[in-house]
């Protein structure tokens, strides 16, 4: 039977009480002959220190009410581990959060994920990996999962939600977002998939709190790609966890002149698996997703009956596009765009199959069938 938001909120804000403690006494309650948390010699028998007993037999009450009242807003959940909607991957981690807070859709912890993570300054190239990249995968109906952060992660985040859902775990509260110039993306991530932290409401972002961060991170998704980082960048910390809980790490390459790069190159070394597009994921993940019966589908293919029309910048893009290797700044002079939307919208044609990427970074036309 799942035990009560009280008896999570003691366990969570009990000092001295981590995962093992806590899930040596759960295991032991669970038993007909367990007299129960509220017992000394029990709590002593699960390896608790006096202090901690003590801390959690006398829990302020108005920390606990405040807890409760948080909880009782709307949107607001606390899934502790023996809630089903816990979920399953990062039960099986070595040290699992005792309970989750969640902000927003809490049925989306159980669905398939897969982490995207990256340097917090992105060049302007990663930073559009991140984003298309994750757009992609949700559009296959599996939840992007990030930590927030400058950079990769918002770019993460806001691609997952421009065609499917994300789940952001913070390193605090979730009474508060940070860094604050996450705000926005935060607002948007509670109304369209959901805010998850192990830490209670009033927890400030202190330095220890976010590596603990990605091992959720990390923990409920299949696999993590990490799109840029420098070798001290956080991400990696994301990727080594992933590797010690059995699952599967993918990095993006970039120029060997890019110092955002010797991250990904790093790992590739150590045995990440190399990508070059989101469908590389898929076909790596593809047998462990269908052994939890979430395989993504196949992508729509462009130019199919029904398709939506595309915008008319992707139009005045493939008509610039031949069949003769195109630079990026021809293209710029061709069309007038940015090459920002440049960089953005080649990728997403290039994961559609529309473009070819060649050598010296110059773009073509992939020839359809009927041209081969």
């Amino acid at each position: 039977m799942p035990k009560s938001p009280e008896f999570w909120l003691k366990l969570i804000r009990c000092p001295g009480v981590g995962p093992q403690q806590g899930r040596s006494l759960l295991e032991t309650w669970n038993s007909e002959e367990a007299p129960g948390p509220s017992d000394t010699t029990f709590l002593a028998g699960c390896g608790w220190s006096s202090a901690s007993i003590q801390a959690f037999q006398r829990l302020d009450e108005k920390i606990l009410a405040a807890d409760l009242e948080w909880l009782a807003r709307p949107g607001h959940y606390l899934v502790g581990l023996d809630d089903p909607r816990y979920p399953a991957l990062l039960r099986r981690i070595q040290d699992p959060p005792l309970a989750l807070f969640v902000r927003g859709e809490p049925r989306l912890l159980q669905a398939p994920q897969i982490a995207v993570v990256g340097s917090r300054n992105p060049t302007q190239g990663g930073a559009a990996n991140g984003r298309e990249f994750a757009r992609f995968i949700a559009s296959q109906a599996v939840v992007v999962t990030s930590g927030l952060a400058q950079g990769i992660d918002c770019a993460a985040h806001e691609g997952a939600m421009e065609s499917g859902t994300t789940i952001a775990v913070t390193g605090t509260g979730l009474d508060s977002v940070y860094p604050r110039s996450s705000e926005a993306v935060a607002e948007a991530i509670s109304e369209q998939g959901a805010l998850v932290s192990e830490f209670p409401p009033g927890t400030p972002p202190r330095r220890e709190n976010f590596p603990r961060r990605n091992r959720i991170i990390s923990g409920m998704s299949l696999g993590t790609l990490v799109v840029e980082a420098t070798r001290r960048s956080g991400s990696l910390i994301t990727a080594r966890l992933a590797s010690e809980q059995g699952r599967e790490v993918f990095a993006i390459p970039g120029s060997i002149h890019n110092p955002m790069a010797r991250g990904c190159h790093q790992l590739i070394r150590q045995g990440a698996k190399l990508v070059e597009s989101a469908g590389d994921i898929f076909e790596e993940l593809g047998p462990l997703a269908a052994t939890i019966g979430n395989q993504p589908t196949e992508p729509p293919q462009p130019d199919t009956p029904g398709t939506p029309p595309r915008d008319p910048e992707y139009s005045l893009l493939l008509d610039a596009l031949g069949h003769d290797p195109v630079s990026l700044d021809q293209l710029g002079q061709r069309t007038g765009l940015t090459a920002g939307e440049l960089s953005s919208m080649l990728l997403i044609l290039e994961l559609e199959g529309e473009v070819t990427l060649g050598h010296g970074g110059r773009y073509t036309r992939t020839p359809k069938e009927a041209d081969k």
